[in-house]
């Protein structure tokens, strides 16, 4: 017969897995907003940057969830140690989840703003960044699943590419608009395009630095990332 104690325990170890899962729910969902995004952007789609748009509720939806979660497992249980740093850094995450899911809105808008005008150029640079901050975002929550600190260095040290690829793209929209006055509203668009999406590897980094603290109960935020930990 099991006691109550170790009821108690199976319900604790059932809330603390499915923390876990609508983490990586809400995850994968922003990823797919973030993905919806950039392809509206450059397959010039209205349609799929408006649903895009409507559908940011459920990411909100999501993050109180996770929050209510989290609060109860910290009044119910107590959690400790490694437990706690858990339940404190998934409420952590879900924040900068959520604000991820703002930008993939933001990048929404801003196409349907640029699809009123011709295309200023090519867009190889901005799915190049997505695509970059995509991954940084899916190798963040990997690690924090894994508790793999290696892969969450690695993702910290991955921002440097970005912040590089959009002062690469800042340099070219600047010559497009200096040439010629007519381009500025759309070159300043992509540029805040690129700012969302450097947003969106700040949070990325943000989640791994969070599991650095998680995993070795140490923070590395505002240092120079180390090779390891």
């Amino acid at each position: 017969m099991s006691t109550a104690g170790e009821h108690t325990d199976q319900h604790y170890e059932s809330e603390l897995r499915e923390l876990n899962l609508k983490l990586l729910e809400m995850g994968g969902f922003v990823e797919k907003q973030i993905a919806n995004a950039i392809t509206a952007l450059v397959e010039r789609d209205d349609d799929l940057a408006q649903l895009t748009i409507d559908r940011d509720h459920a990411a909100n939806k999501m993050d109180v969830e996770i929050d209510e979660l989290c609060l109860r497992l910290l009044a119910l249980h107590q959690p400790a140690g490694r437990d706690l740093r858990l339940v404190t850094t998934a409420l952590k995450i879900t924040t900068d989840l959520e604000r991820i899911g703002d930008m993939a809105v933001n990048i929404c808008e801003r196409a349907v703003e640029l699809n009123q005008e011709p295309q200023l150029k090519p867009l190889i640079d901005i799915p190049r960044m997505s695509e970059v901050a995509a991954m940084m975002l899916h190798q963040s929550l990997d690690s924090f699943v894994r508790g793999d600190v290696d892969l969450a260095l690695k993702v910290c040290r991955d921002d440097d590419m970005i912040d590089s690829l959009t002062n690469q793209l800042f340099r070219e929209l600047l010559s497009y608009m200096a040439e010629d006055p007519h381009t500025i509203s759309r070159g300043i668009r992509l540029v805040f395009i690129a700012k969302y999406l450097e947003r969106i590897a700040d949070h990325a980094t943000n989640i791994a630095e969070m599991v650095v603290f998680m995993v070795k109960g140490k923070s590395i935020r505002h240092m120079d990332i180390p090779p390891s930990v």
